[in-house]
């Protein structure tokens, strides 16, 4: 039969019996098998027995042992296949008749399945990718704990049809399994089949068959800590059953042994230990135990899985097909869509077991007899006992099993806390021992006594102490481990005498003595029944009536203790076994409840309180009575108001002001920490996000489904301005337009998201920002979905859209989460870094205000300070007389969910409340204190307005059908009360908009002046001053925000059992709220009026508690005050309901109450709760009058109080001219009171200043002002989310200094997602690669701003980008193009492309400097110029002259040079970071070539990428660098630039643009970067993939000649030798190609300039400039006829002021800077001067054209050039030498006497020699200053001697072309280091001034001397001593040395 029962079954016989009876049972038609399966269930003596020897489990519990199984002292049964039948089909995936039974081929086929089968999926060794469809019987397959299955098979074969298959061998044969083992069905069946929404068949959950639990106690105690759900096979891998070994087993631990170590990965640690859960639900199979929600926590036992399990196997005797929870046969739709919502796991939280409304987990490891519970326990008891399985063994229980909760929460807590010591096991700890049984017990019971009446027990807080008492306990080891290191052999640590298992219920007796009997502790012998019968005999009896605990304890073993707690309390028993169930659960028993109408008998109880009956009959009697009368009084306020405003526009109210849209500091914080993370992201060198690549932003925002969410968003993307802003939309937005950028995650909500998608696909270059805001709302899985489909489509929508492929694999989409409640995105497995979080900042830093607002945020921290002692009125209250109430009925209505009860009876007061105030006065005994003050602010704030603004009430119902039911009622009410024109009652529901009557829509359209007739209030935002209760369903909120005008915060129907901090938080921040921080909220001084007088505090203490008792007319004052004790419930403690608020209703109850109040040392009103009355001068906050006492803020004029009725509207107008001593009554006329009072009297004008209060249960108030020791409060510490779970209860705890960035890490290090949690199959834990790289999360409080955050982010993002694609370029005018004379100066040929060589030699050579960067240079002088001084520009400053240069803004091209910020697609393989590419590898190569004049050689390196290797020539691959290869003049390809291109640069690592690929636009091209010795390291680090050329050593404080020098020699000698090389291959040396360029590091983009129209010689002609790429001048240039006669080519510099007369000539013969084409063997006898710093371009033009060779600038090219505010030239930092203060040297400084005291620099004299001739040469040449007819003769070179002194150049090489300077008389003569070509004869020709100046410039002293006696200079010039002066640099330093002197 393939099933083994080595070692179980004791006989042979029995063997046969039990066979015999299967196979019988099998073929008789009953459903209830023979009772022989009783047999089946064995004593655990006997299975102890089996477990000693070794011997192997039954077929339930054991798993199939394959390779490495656990036992290894037991091999597989070798298996031996029967050969299949002659002729059938034995192909994979096909049964023999040859039907295809792979779930892939026939997934939508329709498939017979009998009445009782379910279609599973076999898993096939031999195709691992299949699954094969077959029906099986599912009394065979286990329930939801992997327990009764009926031993053996039944099976169909889907494909063939063929029935009735009794051996799983004989089936696996039929289907071609081709097994090499024994066929089991644990082994092959693996999973449930299920349909999905299209109706396919789909993989469904595991089959969770017993035997995948671990084999031994402790292995199971160190899964629990973490996930025990067996995994997704779409999610990882799955479930390490014992033959698969998973990362969390370790397969050769013999069974029995510990698991040895700690598990090491919590995320695969899945065991199957329990039910198949899909994804945290129930599998949707015909479960017997579905329709009775089946806990599904696992079980594991405690004697391994050897002890009994779960109800028998066979149908027992007490387990009759009838029994609740037998299956009725057929598939219950139930069974599906009652499945728990998110299941309980194994955490410590109440909320999380899975207990269904009228239902019982089944006990966890059943033993002995079973238990029998009392048919009417919960008649007699009024609440279901909550059973907590604790040790051991749990006996199986039977009868009456509704009144009966069993969960396995208390049981997983005490194995949580066994695991504790893993925990430290690696550091060798093996000596630690767990926390023992008996110890946890002892404590739990210690914990249990300490409770209050009115406390419910947490998991959490059992789980914390019992690590306290671990720690403690082992607290010197601990230490030891934590700070030694592991030693081999610890020491064995001090004996504590344990507590025996025999003490142990004598000390829980003692410990329970204590508490008068609310700890009861029952005592067995045997086994737990026993304790469970006698506990359930004390309850029938009535004996446990004050005891809130049952502890049963079962000593009796010797191994072990068994126990159990059972939970007595009606309190607690009702809160616990309501907390078992999941949101959905809890939904759904509450309408069961109203659509059955078992809530007609509360009803009925309601109606029989009232004195004078039914209260409806009150209300119908009432409204006949009064039908006139009252319409006319209590409505003549309102109605004659609006009458006025619409006739006359009469007074109006100031108070009320819509806010006007505006960013405020925090959210321009917040939007730019979101920008740098962008930021961040895009410069880390993962590549994952491109910013340079992107124009422009669009974006989604997602929202959960909720109408006004929607909305909402609308209006804020609308006003804020950000589609204008992102160039999305032009003006005039219309509101259909903004709807395509919000996102309902609703059904419809696919459609709009694929067109996302597809747009961002469509635009690559668009930065699509998908911001998901709510975010923590949703979480579920996808794979949720697959299996709820069918019942709410918008389960797992999130996870759908948000992670799909698509969107993460879009480089273009950023996702931002966005959420006030992270916890649940911060788990071991989320997708976003913790780099990626974005925190709200907070206000205060040290005290400090960060950001200074004029409104405070008012959020839950300052509504838990508010209760804090010593504080101003609390605003966080509870209502204890609403909770008596509650608690009398719970126990009267024992079967009704305490949610119904509390909604009719808050229904029930206000109803109450309602009456009272119109009055009936009786009705005030049927309130509570609180819901009358609330009502009667909410009815008569409209009239203290004259505009009728009154307050909003906000009445919280989470559960929508209970909301319908309160809405209706109160309607009901106030109807009758003809109420309906004194307040809106609204019925706020997620999935639809706003409805309000025709009357308060006419009054809100008055207040905001809207004319539109169409319109509707779509936000509560547009309800401010609106008077109305909103009651706000839906079980979360779903961010919407809430007006001003809010009030109240009436909180007390959430669900308090739901303990998670989500969910508290989310229903608290509700009432979050902005305060204007004029009014401090701090406690502040009182007025004086306030604290004199005790009687007046009492007058105005309590205006809001009267009631109008006879109509308006006869109203007086009835003020009470209630002694109260310090705590903030709402009635005294001492007062019972009744009581505590009959007190308002007398109206002679004045004076004594009064007199009360003067005794009562908190003086406040039961309005105001116990607040301290330094509060009471703040005004409130959000929209009513809750307050009572005038309060105003320190400064201001004291507020008249808003809350004074109409009738007494006189009363207290404290302004300053009045004092206020005491009350009058005199009621003022209703008409004139508001003109009186004026707009201070609107309830809006407290709305600024004061937030509301918020009413909460008494549990949640407990929770959330109880704080831990670190003042940390109780709520923070609770599980964060209902889809994660705790990872270990070995954890600290958070502490309340952590700040967001903390908490955040503690989450993601202590939490594990759900299996039903969207990032559950992430499972990288915590590594970089899980995570999203373009995913981010901002997270902020309630309410805070984070929407117009985000949106601000959105603007600036975009404003970024575009300044990302923009650049400043220098954009200048030519200077100096007035001095060019129209003689035969230009190129007349305009069409030419090229320039003719004949025609352009016949130019002049243009001496004069055109370039604006020059404009502070000398002038130089030709013989053409008649120069008149005013011609020059204005003398700048200096230092100014980089601060002022005029720059354009210009948008970036394609053909755009870029620096090392830009990464794009296309140029990361050029860049040299490709992803898929080594870091660029780069050798180095020494390159040495002599030089002459510098008389030694030369030696450079190259660093040479392998990628650009064959642009070079190696004497053998890997060896010498030879040469850099060098085309052919006759190329004429296109594919390549032919001219190696030098860019020179220093201090440009990041900036410098490089990035040639666009510009060269993909063209192969040669670039060298020539660097310095100390840069070549960080060049090397941002350009990784270029060539460098690193100068010696000995020029790292040179200037840009030395590297243009180095540049052409270097190339000259490149030149020569691949001239060499290729004359050995037959090329003529003429034809290598010999042009270089060399380029600033600073050119970014090359325009081209169009001619059209006009002849040759036509001065009509119009030209337009475009863009084009360097690679299209190029090889124009390069393509130039006769271009190597050409010296050098180079361009205009971009302007935008360039004229038609500058583009007219195609070229000219003048100046090239920036750029230039370079002929290096022409130029071969010309060099650049190394030594100089400034002006070597225009030095070297002067040269190349005096050695009569040919510049020619191409005039209709231009080069822009970007404004880089770092490196280049202004690198150089002269400093003082000595000083370490960084003084300021100023240029008169840079030379001195030789010889003298003067303070040394740190410069090259070169530097300092340039920089002094350009501010003070007029020192040297005081002749010349302002004297452009007497230039400066310079000789050899030109030097830059100021804007205000010319100079003329020329040169004294023989042959060179000098312009004639016969017509010129000098004022100075300049001899800068002149060599032998300058002799006394050159100097004779020119003349000179009388008392021209001479400066002669030499090295050192001794050739100073030397020239003056070689140039015969003393004839003609004189000089004096003092004229000898130096450079300021120390000898070391080698200065220059001048002299000066006259001419004679």
């Amino acid at each position: 039969m393939g099933n083994s029962y080595a070692g179980q079954l004791k006989t042979t016989r029995f063997e046969e019996v039990l066979h015999n009876s299967i196979e019988a049972s099998l073929r008789s038609n009953s459903l209830v098998p023979r009772p022989i399966f009783s047999q089946l269930y064995l004593e655990a003596e006997q299975q102890l027995s089996a477990l000693e020897g070794g011997s192997r489990v039954d077929n339930e519990e054991e798993e199939e042992e394959g390779d490495g199984g656990l036992e290894q002292n037991c091999p597989p049964n070798p298996y031996q296949m029967h050969p299949p039948p002659e002729g059938c089909c034995t192909t994979d995936g096909f049964c023999q008749a040859g039907k295809d039974l792979r779930l892939v081929s026939i997934s939508s086929e329709p498939i017979d399945v009998p009445v009782g089968f379910l279609l599973v999926g076999a898993k096939s060794p031999s195709l691992p990718d299949h699954l094969l469809v077959c029906a099986v019987d599912k009394r065979f397959l286990p329930d939801g704990d992997g327990h009764n299955a009926l031993l053996g098979f039944s099976g169909n074969c889907v494909g063939c049809g063929k029935k009735g298959f009794c051996y799983f061998t004989e089936f696996s044969n039929h289907i071609n399994l081709k097994l090499t083992t024994q066929p089991k069905k644990q082994k092959h069946l693996k999973y449930y089949l299920v349909r999905n929404a299209q109706g396919a068949l789909t993989k469904g959950p595991l089959i969770c068959w017993k035997g995948s639990e671990f084999r031994s106690r402790q292995a199971s105690v160190g899964a629990c800590s973490s996930s025990l759900f067996p995994p997704l096979d779409s999610s990882g891998p799955p479930a390490p059953f014992p033959g698969e070994p998973g990362p969390g087993t370790t397969p050769s631990a013999p069974l029995g042994a510990p698991q040895a170590g700690p598990a090491p990965d919590h995320s695969t640690l899945t065991a199957a230990l329990g039910p198949a859960v899909f994804n945290g639900k129930d599998s949707p199979k015909h479960q017997p135990l579905v329709k009775n929600r089946l806990s599904a926590v696992p079980r594991p036992s405690a004697l391994g899985i050897l002890s009994n399990s779960g109800p028998p196997k066979k149908r027992h005797k007490g387990w009759s097909p009838e029994s609740p929870s037998a299956s009725d046969g057929g598939y219950s739709q139930g069974a599906g869509t009652r499945a728990k919502y998110e299941s309980a796991g194994v955490t410590c939280m109440p909320q999380v077991g899975l207990v269904g409304p009228a239902s019982v987990t089944f006990p966890v490891v059943a033993s002995g007899e079973p238990v029998s519970v009392p048919d009417n326990l919960l008649k007699i008891c009024k609440a279901k006992p909550v059973i907590f399985k604790g040790h051991g063994n749990f006996p199986y229980l039977c009868g009456n099993l509704n009144d009966v909760v069993v969960s396995p929460l208390l049981y997983t807590c005490y194995q949580n806390s066994q695991s504790i010591s893993r925990a430290y096991e690696q550091y060798g700890a093996s000596t630690i021992q767990p926390i023992s049984e008996e110890m946890q017990l002892l404590l739990t019971v210690y914990y249990l006594v300490q409770l209050a009446a009115d406390q419910v027990p947490l998991m959490e807080d059992l789980e914390q102490i019992f690590l306290r008492s671990w720690r403690e306990s082992h607290l010197t080891e601990i230490r030891q481990y934590q700070q030694a290191p592991p030693q081999p052999f610890p020491p064995v640590p001090g004996a504590v005498a344990p507590v025996t298992s025999a003490q142990l219920p004598w000390l829980a007796g003692l410990a329970a003595s204590s508490c008068n009997d609310s700890v009861h502790i029952i005592e067995c012998t045997y086994s737990l029944a026993e304790g469970l019968s006698e506990m359930f005999r004390l309850l029938i009896e009535g004996k446990l009536a004050k005891t809130n605990y049952v502890v049963i304890i079962c000593a009796c073993r010797s191994t072990a203790i068994d126990s159990c707690i059972a939970v007595t309390g009606k309190y607690q028993a009702r809160i616990l076994s309501e907390s078992l169930l999941t949101p959905a659960e809890y939904q759904k028993e509450v309408n069961y409840e109203l659509v059955t109408g078992k809530v007609d008998s509360l009803g009925a109880f309601f109606s029989t309180l009232c004195p004078e009956g039914d209260i409806d009959i009150l209300l119908d009697k009432f409204h006949q009575e009064n039908q006139g009368l009252v319409s006319s009084s209590l409505t003549a306020s309102s109605v004659t108001k609006s009458a006025s405003l619409d006739v006359s526009g009469a007074p109006a109210c100031t108070s009320y002001h819509l806010e006007p849209h505006r960013i405020r500091p925090f959210q321009l914080a917040v939007a730019q920490k979101l920008l740098s993370h962008v930021c961040s992201i895009a410069d880390s060198s993962t590549q994952n996000l491109d910013l340079g690549s992107f124009e422009k932003v669009d974006f989604l925002i997602c929202i959960p489904p909720s109408e006004v969410t929607y909305q909402q968003t609308l209006f804020h993307v609308w006003h804020s301005g950000v589609l204008l802003e992102l160039g999305l939309e032009k003006e005039h937005v219309t509101r259909q337009r903004v709807e395509q950028y919000v996102l309902k995650l609703d059904a419809e909500a696919q459609t709009k998201f694929k067109s996302f998608l597809q747009n961002s696909f469509q635009n690559p270059h668009t930065l699509f920002v998908l911001i998901h805001d709510h975010a923590h709302w949703d979480l579920v899985s996808s794979a949720v979905h697959n299996l709820y489909s069918q019942s709410d489509p918008s389960v797992g929508l999130v996870d759908r859209l948000l992670n799909c492929k698509e969107v993460k694999e879009a480089p273009n989409i950023v996702t931002l989460h966005v959420t006030s409640f992270p916890y649940a995105l911060q788990t071991q497995h989320t997708l976003v870094s913790p780099y990626n979080e974005i925190h709200w900042p907070a206000s205060y830093s040290d005290g400090v205000d960060l950001y200074p607002e004029n409104k405070k945020y008012f959020g839950l921290s300052e509504f838990i300070e508010s209760t804090l002692s010593g504080h101003s009125l609390p605003l966080l209250r509870y209502d204890s007389s609403f909770e008596a109430m509650v608690t009398a009925l719970g126990k009267r209505f024992p079967r009704l969910h305490s949610a119904v009860i509390r909604t009719f009876v808050l229904v029930q007061h206000y109803a109450a409340a309602m009456m009272a105030v119109s009055g009936l006065s009786q009705m005030k005994n049927y309130t509570s204190v609180e819901t009358l003050e609330i009502t009667q602010n909410l009815i008569n704030s409209p009239k203290q307005c004259p505009c009728g603004h009154g307050l909003m009430v906000l009445l919280r119902v989470p559960c929508s059908p209970l909301a319908a039911v309160a809405y209706e009622r109160l309607a009901h009410v106030r109807a009758r009360l003809a109420l309906e024109e004194h307040f809106e009652i609204i019925l706020g529901n997620p999935a639809s908009g706003i409805t309000i009557g025709k009357h308060f829509l006419k009054q809100l359209k008055v207040w905001q002046n809207i004319e539109d007739a169409e319109w509707r209030p779509q936000t509560y935002l547009e309800l401010e001053g609106l008077p109305c209760i909103l009651i706000f369903s839906g079980m979360d909120p779903h961010g919407e925000s809430l007006p001003r005008s809010l009030r109240y915060c009436d909180l007390r129907l959430i669900n308090s059992s739901c303990l998670v901090r989500t969910a508290l938080e989310q229903e608290l921040g509700l009432a979050a709220y902005f305060v204007s921080s004029e009014a401090p909220l701090e406690k502040g001084a009182r007025t004086e009026a306030l604290e004199s007088d005790g009687e007046k505090l009492s007058s105005t203490d309590n205006e809001d508690e009267e009631l109008v008792t006879e109509g308006s007319t006869s109203e007086k004052r009835s003020p009470v005050k209630r002694e109260r004790s310090r705590s903030h419930d709402s009635a005294s403690s001492s007062l019972s309901s009744k009581a505590s608020s009959s007190a308002p209703c007398g109206e002679s109850s004045a004076g004594p109450s009064q007199g009360e109040r003067v005794r009562s040392p908190p003086p406040c009103g039961p309005s105001e709760e116990a607040r301290a009355p330094g509060e009471r001068q703040r005004l409130r906050a959000a929209g009513g009058p809750p307050s009572v006492i005038s309060r105003h803020s320190p400064g201001l004029t004291p507020q008249p109080d808003p809350s004074l009725k109409s009738g007494q509207r006189g009363v207290q107008v404290s302004a300053p001219s009045a004092s206020s001593s005491g009350s009058a009554s005199s009621p003022a006329l209703p008409a004139t009171g508001p003109l009186v009072l004026q707009a201070s009297q609107c309830s809006m004008t407290k709305s600024c200043r004061q937030p509301p209060v918020v009413f909460l249960p008494k549990l949640v108030y407990d929770m959330v002002t109880s704080t831990d020791g670190s003042g940390l409060p109780k709520a923070a510490s609770l599980l964060p989310s209902h889809s994660v779970m705790w990872a270990s209860s070995f954890r600290p705890l958070l502490s309340k200094t952590m700040t967001s960035t903390e908490q955040s890490l503690y989450y993601r290090q202590w939490t594990v997602p759900r299996p039903g949690h969207m990032d559950y199959g992430n499972r990288a834990e915590g590594r970089v690669d899980g995570f999203h790289p373009r995913r981010l999360l901002l997270s902020g409080p309630p309410q805070i701003g984070k929407t117009g955050a985000y949106l601000q982010f959105l603007s600036i993002l975009s404003r970024m980008l575009i300044r990302l694609t923009e650049v400043d370029v220098y954009d200048e005018e030519e200077i100096n193009i007035n001095l060019r004379e129209d003689s035969d100066w230009h190129y007349l040929q305009l069409s030419d492309p090229w320039p003719d060589l004949e025609l352009f030699k016949k130019l002049p050579f243009d001496y004069i400097i055109h370039d604006p960067k020059y404009e502070d240079a000398s002038l130089i002088c030709s013989h053409h110029q008649s120069v008149k001084s005013e011609d020059r520009g204005t003398h700048r400053k200096p230092e100014d002259l980089y601060m002022r240069r005029q720059t354009a803004r210009m948008r970036l091209s394609k053909f755009a040079a870029y620096n090392t910020y830009h990464h794009c697609e296309q140029c990361h393989q050029y860049m040299g970071f490709h992803p898929r590419y080594q870091l660029y590898e780069s050798t180095l190569h020494a390159f040495a070539f002599s030089y002459s004049m510098l008389g030694e050689e030369i030696q450079l390196h190259f660093i040479i990428p392998k990628s650009k290797e064959h642009h070079f020539v190696f004497s053998q691959p890997g060896g010498q660098l030879e040469s850099m290869r060098l085309p052919l003049v006759t190329d004429k390809s296109h594919e390549y630039i032919k001219s190696p291109t030098f860019t020179p640069t220093t201090g440009r690592h990041e900036h410098g643009l490089f990035n040639l690929y666009h510009a060269m636009d993909g063209a192969s091209h040669l670039h060298v970067l020539v660097v310095k010795e100390y840069e070549m390291a960080i060049y090397k680090k941002y350009w990784p993939n270029h060539i460098m050329l690193v100068l010696p050593s000995i020029f790292n404080s040179a200037g840009v000649g030395a590297a243009h020098f180095l540049i052409k020699e270097l190339s000259y000698h490149n030149l020569e030798l691949e001239r060499n090389r290729q004359e050995e291959l037959g090329i003529k040396p003429q034809d290598i190609w010999p042009f270089i360029v060399i380029s600033d590091d600073s050119c970014v983009m090359w325009n081209v300039v169009d001619i059209e129209g006009g002849g040759e010689r036509s001065r009509e002609f119009s030209w337009s400039e475009r863009n084009v790429s360097l690679k299209h001048i190029m090889q124009h240039i390069e393509a130039s006829p006769n271009i190597t006669h050409y010296a050098l080519i180079g361009m205009r510099k971009w302007s935008s002021k360039t004229g038609s007369r500058e583009v007219r000539e195609p070229f000219s013969r003048c100046h090239v800077h920036d750029f230039i084409v370079l002929n290096v063997d022409l130029t071969q006898n010309v060099q650049y001067n190394q030594n100089r710093f400034m002006c070597d371009d225009v030095d070297f033009n002067l040269r190349v054209h005096s050695a009569g060779l040919l510049l020619c600038r191409f005039n209709r090219f231009s080069v822009m050039k970007k404004q880089i505010a770092v490196g280049g030239h202004r690198s150089f930092h002269i400093t003082s030498k000595v000083s370490d203060s960084p003084m300021a040297v100023v240029p008169a400084q840079y030379i001195c006497a030789p010889d003298s005291k003067h303070t040394f620099l740190a410069a090259p004299a070169q530097l300092l020699l340039e920089k002094f001739l350009q501010h003070h040469s007029h020192r040297f040449f005081p002749l010349s200053l302002k004297n452009p007819g007497h230039p400066v003769l310079s000789v050899d070179c030109y030097l830059n001697l100021g804007s205000q002194i010319s100079v003329c150049y020329v040169s004294s090489r023989p042959h060179s072309l000098n312009i004639s300077c016969s017509d010129f008389v000098f004022s100075g003569l300049l001899l800068y280091l002149c060599d032998s070509f300058v002799g006394a004869s050159f100097l004779k020709k020119f003349h000179f001034l009388k008392g021209a100046t001479l400066c002669v410039i030499c090295q050192d002293r001794n050739s100073l001397r030397q020239t003056v006696v070689r140039l015969e200079l003393e004839d003609e010039w004189q000089f004096r001593l003092r004229d000898e002066f130096q450079t300021a640099n120390a000898k070391e330093d080698r200065p220059l040395f001048f002299l000066t002197g006259r001419h004679i």
